[in-house]
């Protein structure tokens, strides 16, 4: 199964960029995580928001093509650890792929809301969306982590 982490925003820190690859290098093969950066829509003075989050909905559901959709949003479920490897193995006996999408600096439009088959919140907190992408990667890597017995949760 192919994980893919979806992401409105581009040219982030080098700390973030190197946080999500390392996460991402220590997951197996067969549930590789990729990133795949969605460029932001328009804003601007006279650009009304919803219009932006309109434009980045058209390129996340064009990338996401048949993969099972899971949105972050602030609204979603807050699992657990255990339970996240749970979410992991159901994912991977289903084996479709997967895509993980993190919105843009509005949010997520409702198009892709409601085209998620599942919303999960990281936190009730807001989050640079940067700081998502690693928060996300090591959460999978843990999860995986738990599910194969490996020693790095050590809960």
């Amino acid at each position: 199964m192919r994980i893919r982490l979806l992401a409105v925003g581009q040219r982030l820190p080098a700390w973030m960029n190197d946080g999500f690859a390392e996460y991402a290098r220590r997951l197996p093969h067969e549930c590789r995580l990729e990133l795949n950066e969605i460029p932001p829509g328009r804003r601007s003075g006279k650009t009304a928001p919803d219009r932006a989050r309109q434009q980045e909905a058209e390129r996340i559901l064009k990338a996401i093509g048949n993969d099972r959709l899971i949105a972050l949003d602030e609204r979603g479920q807050s699992p657990d650890t255990v339970k996240l490897s749970a979410w992991l193995g159901d994912w991977l006996m289903d084996g479709r792929d997967l895509s993980l999408v993190i919105g843009g600096a509005d949010g997520l439009d409702d198009s892709v809301l409601a085209r998620a088959e599942r919303r999960w919140s990281l936190s009730p907190l807001t989050l640079p969306h940067g700081l998502v992408r690693v928060v996300v990667a090591e959460q999978l890597y843990r999860a995986w982590s738990v599910r194969s017995g490996h020693p790095y949760h050590r809960a």
